[in-house]
């Protein structure tokens, strides 16, 4: 089968998102899959090369000559919106790859929606996050809580703290009409968790849909080269977080509940500081940054245990996936994707988000109770092999051959208005 995977940024940037497509494509090749990735370029880049097996074809869009628009030079995102040099460059890529299925992640769909008709590939959009139906992809309404529902005063609002009044009307109104024509068109929607499935609309909307998760690849517990950073790590047995050190992240609830502990371990926090990271940290706190990926796996093997305690509904966490597939259990809040990878009181520990005392509480019950740690680490190990790309791709595999077999979109959709049932999920 010839694929072509769409994604907006691609390593040398590194996120989750871009390591899953990256892995994904991998994983696909090794199957015998023909995989190209058409992303956006990136300053310093070549426009295509091999990464393994898998062709990348870096494209330009017109909104990324337009540096004003993006906070950050080095995450210059698609738009929820049809981009035209963009579209252009996904129409000659396609012409040239041929593929028999364009599976795109992200806003990027957004400029293939425009040549649906023409490309004659199927068409598969995996949702990653709440972009589908928030302008800032994150359902937190004005940061703070999390969103009921979009409703156009609301939406604009919200988004204009984030982005500014000019820019948010344009991805508001933009993303609307994308999700508006991606559900007559996608040929398949995955979402990564019940919780995307659930708040993009898609649960109770008549586009077909399935609910995968991401995965981490068969062999992440294979320790890989030890980089020197790790010499700056404390001994062995500390309780580690990893990701943006930011309060939708839930890290000043997790300072406050480290200092209520007693006899508390070293905590480690790894990731990116941002506007809203804490300029202060209490004793025993260990923070750094910019650290490679095989050298926060090898973290994950030198902790005690693993905590994520995110405000936000966190779509498809892949910090719990390696910290389980290291034998690690986690204690992580009770809000979107987690409650799909951690099984509370078996693998880890479930917490009311923002609940400073209940994420004390179960910190505490796995420093005090290490029979119970040891039996939360065994269970994780014996069941993370279901987010292994083993299991995983061989879903997402699934998913190409249905679209391939099934009839277009505008067929389906019709079949499900005719029995009010829908075509395939």
């Amino acid at each position: 089968m010839r694929i072509l995977l769409l994604s907006q940024f691609y390593p040398p940037v590194i996120g989750g998102e871009e390591r899953h497509v990256r892995n994904l494509g991998a994983a696909l090749a090794q199957r015998g899959h023909d995989v190209s990735v058409g992303t956006l370029m990136r300053p310093g880049s070549p426009e295509t090369e091999l990464d393994g097996a898998v062709r990348v074809h870096r494209l330009r869009g017109t909104l990324q000559r337009l540096s004003g628009l993006h906070a950050d030079p080095e995450r210059q995102h698609a738009p929820p919106f049809p981009d035209p040099e963009l579209a252009l460059g996904l129409k000659r890529l396609i012409d040239r790859e041929r593929p028999d299925v364009v599976h795109a992640h992200n806003w990027i769909y957004a400029s293939l929606l425009p040549l649906r008709a023409l490309s004659g590939a199927r068409f598969v959009v995996t949702q990653h996050d709440y972009g589908l139906v928030c302008a800032k992809k994150n359902l937190m309404h004005l940061g703070t809580q999390l969103c009921s529902g979009p409703t156009l005063t609301k939406c604009l609002p919200c988004a204009a703290r984030h982005y500014g009044a000019a820019k948010a009307t344009a991805t508001t109104f933009g993303n609307w009409a994308s999700s508006f024509a991606a559900r007559r068109i996608v040929d398949r929607f995955i979402a990564v968790s019940h919780a995307v499935a659930r708040h993009t609309g898609l649960t109770h909307g008549s586009a077909p849909y399935e609910v995968i998760p991401n995965f981490v690849p068969d062999d992440v517990e294979v320790p890989g080269p030890e980089d020197p950073c790790l010499h700056e790590l404390p001994d062995d047995g500390f309780i580690l977080f990893v990701g943006d050190m930011m309060r939708l992240k839930g890290i000043d609830v997790l300072l406050k509940a480290y200092a209520r502990l007693e006899r508390a371990p070293p905590l480690v926090l790894i990731g990116r500081r941002l506007a809203d990271t804490p300029t202060e940290f209490p004793p025993n706190v260990h923070t750094f940054s910019a650290w490679p990926h095989s050298a926060i796996m090898h973290a994950w093997r030198r902790s005690l245990f693993g905590v994520l305690p995110s405000t936000g509904p966190e779509a498809c966490a892949t910090v719990i996936m390696e910290a389980m597939a290291c034998g690690k259990a986690i204690v992580a809040t009770d809000i979107g994707g987690m409650p799909d990878l951690v099984d509370h009181g078996e693998t880890g520990f479930l917490v009311p988000p923002g609940d400073t005392p209940a994420l004390a509480d179960a910190m505490q019950a796995l420093l005090d109770d290490r029979a119970l740690l040891g039996r939360l680490e065994a269970t994780g190990l014996a069941r993370v092999g279901r987010l292994k790309a083993k299991a995983v791709v061989a879903r997402i595999e699934q998913v190409y051959r249905d679209v391939q077999l099934a009839a277009p979109a505008e067929v389906a959709m019709a079949a499900y208005r005719d029995t009010g049932e829908p075509s395939c999920r």
